[in-house]
């Protein structure tokens, strides 16, 4: 009864029938009478106002995946479907009549989804050897096909066609069961193709039968079956978040599920939300301001930089290096956000060898470099002024300042100008080697005297850091 009135609530005064609002006025006097706190109602304003759990700002780095249909014939990206079937874009256009019969469908690929390699104990592995501290899987990207066994996508899921497993599950129980990792997941909200959206878009969205009775039932059924602690939201297909429902959903979300205390949610929830509303801001793909923001932001990036989908036409440079997502990462939590970063894993399961050496390569260096990254806030310098490869982060509960060197300084020497010093007090640690010198410059700053170590010396690659104690 609870999760039907849980669900009742988060529609209350958002155009429902008589006989929900009568249920909604009960259910009001019922929740006044648990004495819980006050409740989010479905507003921008008021869920809006609901703190971000401090648990997000403080884990700053999870894994994307992106996994669906798109991964068989893993060619250009996972907007395939759409690149082949609505702009009939000539590279996908001619590698289909290439290599594949005539009449043949973008459902025909389904069965080809076969994931016969996938262990989600091996990924849980390798995610969890990289550092992250939570993931987001695509559970449904916009082409519709959902990664769960969901009884809003008949016949056009994991469990009834392809794999005939719920990948979702899996991925939740390993990730659970082995790791520390939270989970996360992906929904787009629209699907390209589908004859009620397109029925909805073609009435100016003045009807709402795609929303009300596939992908808003496809979000409860996710948080209420995997109680994901990230809600990543996509795809709004140009329509107003009040066609998404989509503050009458985020209310429930806060104020009744499963999850209401720890889940955190972006802000793609209709035409105009981005960068406006929402949990955190992703703002854009590929989002790096470079200034500070009044509100939690996450960067996503690709490892693959030209699709977030798995591709078997990419060229090794298109990957990008361990020291490239190394400084993104530095550059993203020094001017206070989350990177997400993004593999994608091929039809059959595998992550790929690079992914996963680029992934065991950040917790390699995490390993080493972690308290500069966790639990840390932006400080008020995010990049020194004078050695412009210089990058700040700040732990108040230590006090400590860190340093970040995206590059070895070839003189041996860098200097600091952001960072107030006191000889006597001031101690400079290179952090996994130890105390190094400094000596004060004019008319501001430090310059610290790093060690000639040889490689096998160094604590780590890629980037180096520096602890300040007792400066501000």
């Amino acid at each position: 009864m609870f999760a039907h009135a849980a669900a009742v609530a988060g529609r209350c005064g958002v155009g429902v029938e008589m006989g929900t609002v009568t249920l909604c006025f009960l259910l009001s006097l019922l929740f006044i009478g648990t004495g819980r706190a006050a409740r989010y109602e479905p507003t921008w304003e008021s869920v809006d106002s609901r703190p971000l759990p401090d648990w997000y700002d403080q884990a700053k780095f999870g894994i994307f995946i992106h996994w669906g249909i798109f991964s068989v014939p893993s060619f250009g990206s996972e907007w395939f479907w759409f690149y082949w079937q609505n702009q009939k874009a000539k590279p996908y256009v001619d590698f289909m009549q290439k290599n594949y019969p005539p009449g043949f469908k973008y459902q025909d690929f389904a069965p080809q989804f076969t994931a016969e390699f996938f262990d989600a104990n091996e990924w849980t592995d390798i995610f969890a050897a990289s550092g992250a501290k939570y993931i987001v899987l695509t559970t449904k990207h916009h082409e519709g096909f959902t990664l769960w066994g969901s009884k809003n996508s008949w016949n056009w899921n994991a469990v009834d066609v392809g794999p005939k497993r719920d990948l979702v599950e899996e991925v939740a129980s390993s990730l659970r069961a082995n790791s520390d990792l939270r989970l996360g997941l992906y929904h787009s909200l629209f699907e390209w193709f589908n004859p009620l959206f397109e029925q909805d878009a073609a009435n100016v969205f003045t009807t709402n039968y795609f929303a009300a009775t596939k992908s808003l039932p496809e979000l409860y059924e996710l948080i209420v079956r995997y109680k994901p602690e990230v809600l990543w939201s996509d795809g709004d297909g140009d329509a107003p978040d009040k066609y998404w429902n989509s503050t009458g959903f985020l209310a429930w979300l806060y104020n009744d599920s499963p999850v209401r205390d720890t889940v955190v949610t972006n802000d793609r929830w209709g035409y105009g939300s981005i960068c406006t509303h929402g949990g955190y801001y992703t703002c854009a793909d590929r989002y790096q301001p470079e200034k500070l923001l009044n509100r939690k932001w996450e960067s996503c990036i690709s490892i693959d930089s030209k699709s977030w989908g798995y591709r078997r036409n990419a060229a090794f440079k298109d990957y990008l290096t361990t020291q490239q997502l190394v400084a993104t990462l530095v550059e993203t939590v020094s001017f206070g956000g989350n990177l997400l970063l993004n593999i994608g894993p091929t039809h059959d399961g595998r992550i790929a060898p690079i992914f996963e050496e680029r992934l065991r390569d950040m917790g390699q260096w995490l390993k080493v470099n972690g308290e500069s990254i966790y639990n840390t806030t932006a400080w008020r310098v995010q990049k020194d002024v004078v050695s412009p490869t210089v990058r700040y982060t700040f732990r108040p509960v230590e006090k400590s300042l860190f340093a970040l060197l995206l590059e070895w300084p070839k003189s041996g020497s860098v200097i600091l100008n952001e960072p107030v010093v006191t000889e006597g007090k001031t101690l400079v640690e290179l952090v996994g080697y130890g105390p190094v010198k400094w000596e004060p410059v004019k008319p501001s700053g430090l310059q610290v005297l790093l060690p000639q170590l040889s490689i096998s010396q160094m604590p780590c690659q890629w980037a180096w850091t520096l602890r300040l104690t007792g400066a501000t």
